[in-house]
């Protein structure tokens, strides 16, 4: 769960972090574009059952109950009011895969509030299992996956052997809409609450927030007449 993409994001008067009273959260967007992705593997045959893991509050439910309305078959919260570091994360899915092995676990590349882009790395090195990031594409043939993924000089294929951790980027695919009806059903759908406690994992920060301050604002542009004018503009301010 994440600030909504959407929303303005206010800087707390203290500067400690966000100020998220009254803001609209929602599923991560990258973490939207797994659970399409696994929703297309179990409808293609590929797996039998979609399961949701989130991290956080109590109101994290809604942005579960959102994934259940796509698809999934149930989901787990594991609730904490404490603002979860990527290693704790990586520790409470380790724990969560441990009690019931998945073949394939596929999260989002990076949050969007914090951009750490360390969890699905940490969870396939305490897991020990093969990983591929930044995903564009995924296909699963005889026993292993493929998994297409966007590097500096073009494109990258790996073959996977399963069990193994995938994180998605945005061009992996376009999540679909929830119907009304699905929405109905979800509520139906299980989803169980435990506490970090219940893994024997320490959610308590290691890394402390000095500051956190909004950008500057941008100075207003200019516009010039010719391009020698612009290569003057350039070089007066030491660009060029």
């Amino acid at each position: 769960m994440v600030l909504d993409a959407n929303a303005r994001p206010r800087v707390r008067a203290d500067e400690t972090g966000i100020d998220l009273s009254g803001m609209r959260m929602s599923i991560n967007p990258f973490c939207e574009i797994a659970v399409e992705e696994a929703l297309r593997l179990k409808e293609a045959g590929q797996a039998e059952e979609v399961v949701i893991v989130s991290i956080g509050p109590a109101k994290a439910q809604d942005t579960l109950r959102q994934a259940l309305a796509m698809g999934a078959d149930r989901a787990l919260l594991i609730q904490t009011d404490e603002t979860v570091e990527p290693l704790a994360v990586a520790k409470l899915l380790h724990a969560v895969v441990m009690d019931e092995p998945p073949d394939l676990v596929i999260l989002g590349k990076q949050a969007i509030d914090d951009d750490c882009n360390q969890t699905g790395q940490m969870l396939a090195a305490l897991l020990g299992w093969p990983q591929a990031t930044f995903a564009s594409a995924i296909r699963a043939e005889e026993g292993r996956l493929l998994v297409t993924r966007e590097i500096d000089a073009g494109l990258q294929t790996l073959s996977l052997p399963l069990p193994a951790i995938v994180t998605t980027d945005l061009r992996l695919n376009e999540p679909r809409h929830c119907a009304l009806p699905n929405i109905m059903k979800a509520r139906k759908k299980p989803l169980t609450i435990r506490m970090p406690a219940d893994y024997g994992v320490d959610v308590r920060r290691r890394l402390k927030v000095l500051a956190v301050r909004p950008p500057s604002g941008r100075k207003p542009g200019i516009k010039v007449a010719t391009a020698s004018e612009l290569v003057g503009d350039l070089r007066a301010a030491g660009l060029v």
